[in-house]
């Protein structure tokens, strides 16, 4: 009896070490399948971060040279070229020029190439046209939706107003100027009149910059931004939405009295 007792304790605690050693492998597997899983995603996370942000700098960059000018209308854009002057890949390139594609900045021909897209004078109506409604309306809610700490960066640009009066440096006058328009349409809150708004104002800067030279009262327009931005601060809505829309309409004006 004495016997039997002791192989059947003996038996129960083999089968309990035996579950015990188990489920202690069976846990160590799954957090050992855990990591190596959860590493592979974030290495695969980590991988697409930089490609997202190497095609975000090469539209940044592409979208400037376009609008400035600096690439003529109607010029080729090599992108073998342009990606071993930003040290980047073709990929990043390739999404950059998709992008530009769909906003009219470049224009693809199959089996001929990518080229800047020709700049239409007749667009200018049409396009200030929706400008003045839309950008209107942002800076509308701009004033109700501002952030506190999008008031620090509105005061920033409004410092940035002041140290310009009296420059002559038209190209800075001329960023300064899109850092503001691009700065209300963030501070509207809704994306999607974002990068509407966004898009047209880069087709009107194009524009802008065929006549840059021949524009009358270029510090005067860039500082009614000034009186924009405070009404935006003190949450004066409708002042905010008619100064804008009365900019966009004098920039129309004076171009057409140059063309």
């Amino acid at each position: 009896m004495t016997d039997i007792s002791v192989g059947s304790a003996g038996g129960q605690a083999g089968r309990q070490a035996g579950r015990q050693a188990g489920r202690q492998a069976g846990g160590q597997g799954g957090r050992q399948a855990g990591r190596q899983g959860g590493g592979q995603a974030g290495r695969q996370a980590v991988s697409r971060a930089p490609r997202e942000l190497l095609a975000d700098r090469a539209y940044e960059e592409l979208r400037d040279r376009i609008v400035e000018l600096r690439i003529a209308p109607g010029a080729p854009i090599d992108e073998d070229v342009v990606g071993q002057e930003l040290a980047m890949g073709r990929t990043p390139v390739r999404e950059a020029i998709k992008r530009l594609a769909l906003e009219n900045l470049v224009t693809v021909f199959p089996r001929r190439g990518t080229f800047a897209s020709e700049i239409n004078i007749t667009d200018l109506a049409d396009i200030s046209d929706v400008r003045a409604v839309l950008e209107g309306h942002a800076a509308y809610r701009a004033a109700q939706r501002i952030t506190l700490a999008q008031r620090t960066r509105l005061d920033e640009l409004l410092v940035e107003l002041g140290h310009s009066q009296g420059s002559d440096d038209v190209e800075a006058l001329m960023a300064l100027d899109a850092h503001v328009h691009r700065f209300i349409y963030r501070c509207a809150g809704n994306p999607y009149l974002e990068e509407t708004l966004g898009r047209y104002f880069n087709l009107s800067m194009r524009i802008w910059h065929l006549v840059i030279d021949r524009l009358p009262d270029m510090f005067a327009r860039v500082h009614e931004h000034d009186d924009l931005l405070r009404a935006i601060a003190a949450g004066d809505a409708k002042r905010a939405r008619d100064t804008l829309a009365d900019h966009i309409a004098t920039f129309e004006s004076e171009i057409r009295t140059v063309l």
